[in-house]
């Protein structure tokens, strides 16, 4: 579990997201914890860990303030509303861990996509010119709702919204959505209104391994290229996406199979 932990500090500090995406599986297809314990316990977890990464990129001013707003805002009514959804019990178990995959998926694809340039080239996709404040508040509240059922802090989905949308190069993107993903899990965790009492024991070692990642993510971040950056986020989400969809899968066959079948009439002669 420190190693997970140590896994996902590096990633938040190098991309500003990514943990939530490696920690709910852990928790879930490592930790044998039900979704209802590991939803939380994730959202508590990444928030610590994005407060603790958020740390350098505040005086190197590498935070965007209305980027920030504008989708941080309608971020957090959709975390309240997701949040709320999952604890009336409208949302079942295998739905959060699909809506989970799909997300992560749609991300992966977003953020490889290169804008089409002059005479065929591709071109980077910083290259966009900032605005669109409407779809960037959509994506927000997209962000929102993510966070409250799946219990993911929202990275993998806030920094190619600032990438593509806002037109923040990697390196704002990143100390943006560390700031949205604290106060984006937070109102989430108050919403689903459940303390993760029974997984509590874990959260010392991965908030241990993760501190440690983070301090080696941060002396590597200010030398890795966006490109790179990008490529291995991408290839983080996809992973974590065939391995969340295994287990929503695997969950729903339980569900189906625990129904017991209705009883047979007998025939009369």
């Amino acid at each position: 579990m420190a190693a997970g932990g140590a896994l996902i500090g590096f990633l938040l500090a190098v991309l500003g997201a990514g943990g939530s995406i490696l920690l709910l599986p852990l928790l879930i297809s490592g930790a044998g914890l039900p979704t209802r314990e590991a939803v939380p316990l994730s959202l508590l977890a990444v928030t610590l860990l994005a407060v603790a990464n958020a740390g350098p990129y505040l005086p190197r001013r590498q935070v965007a303030p209305r980027p920030a707003l504008i989708l941080g805002v309608p971020a957090l009514a959709g975390s309240w509303i997701g949040g709320s959804l999952v604890r009336q019990g409208l949302v079942p178990e295998p739905v959060q861990l699909a809506v989970f995959a799909a997300a992560a998926l749609v991300a992966a694809g977003l953020l490889l996509r290169r804008q089409q340039g002059p005479g065929g080239s591709r071109r980077p996709i910083e290259s966009r010119r900032p605005g669109r404040p409407l779809a960037l508040a959509g994506q927000g509240l997209v962000v929102g709702l993510l966070t409250g059922i799946a219990g993911v802090g929202g990275g993998f989905a806030i920094v190619p919204a600032l990438v593509l949308i806002a037109g923040l190069p990697m390196s704002l993107a990143s100390g943006t959505s560390l700031v949205l993903i604290a106060t984006n899990s937070l109102v989430a965790l108050g919403a689903l209104g459940h303390w993760p009492a029974a997984g509590l024991p874990l959260l010392a070692p991965l908030i241990g391994g993760g501190l440690v990642g983070a301090i080696g993510g941060q002396a590597l971040a200010p030398h890795l290229s966006d490109r790179r950056l990008r490529q291995g986020f991408a290839a983080l989400l996809v992973g974590s996406a065939l391995l969340t969809g295994a287990e929503a899968l695997q969950r729903q066959r339980h569900l189906s199979s625990a129904i017991p079948s209705p009883p047979t009439v007998p025939q009369q002669r």
